[in-house]
């Protein structure tokens, strides 16, 4: 069975294993422009700051009492441009033997009922466009395309 709960300062260690776990699995096969080590050298501190902010969530998922999987998330204060209070799940990761058990979803479903308790009024995620898996993930999760980020390489003409 696996605990799905607010992360505490005891969990860091684990939570940091998933973000290196993340981002050696995806941003380190889709986007060379990330720093891969940020996570070894900055992510202990994030994640310690952010354990208690009120504004911040950080879940750690629990079994056998161990961080199997993580996700972090942030809900940003309506603003004149955009009059609506938006969750935004920044980042989640499972670990390889943790998955296809409903962590992930129950993760999800934890950041949903978070969001709603902050009254945001939308929830956001971003995924990169070749990474198939987690798109359908979110999909079945009920989050659908909202926009399209393009990027290119500054090249001299």
């Amino acid at each position: 069975m696996t605990e799905i709960r607010t992360a505490v300062h005891d969990d860091v260690p684990g939570l940091v294993e998933c973000s290196i776990g993340l981002f050696s699995e995806d941003a380190g096969t889709r986007d060379p422009t990330m720093n891969l080590d940020w996570p070894r050298t900055n992510a202990a501190q994030s994640l310690t700051e952010g354990i208690g902010d009120p504004e911040r969530l950080i879940l750690a998922a629990i079994r056998d009492g161990r961080v199997v999987g993580s996700l972090t998330g942030d809900v940003a204060q309506a603003s004149h441009m955009r009059p609506i209070r938006l969750a935004t799940l920044r980042s989640m990761y499972v670990r390889p033997e943790a998955r296809d058990g409903g962590v992930g979803s129950a993760l999800v479903e934890a950041f949903r009922a978070w969001a709603l308790d902050k009254k945001a009024d939308r929830l956001a995620v971003t995924a990169y466009a070749a990474n198939d898996d987690a798109i359908r993930f979110y999909r079945r999760n009920g989050f659908a395309p909202h926009h399209l980020v393009l990027e290119a390489q500054v090249e001299a003409t």
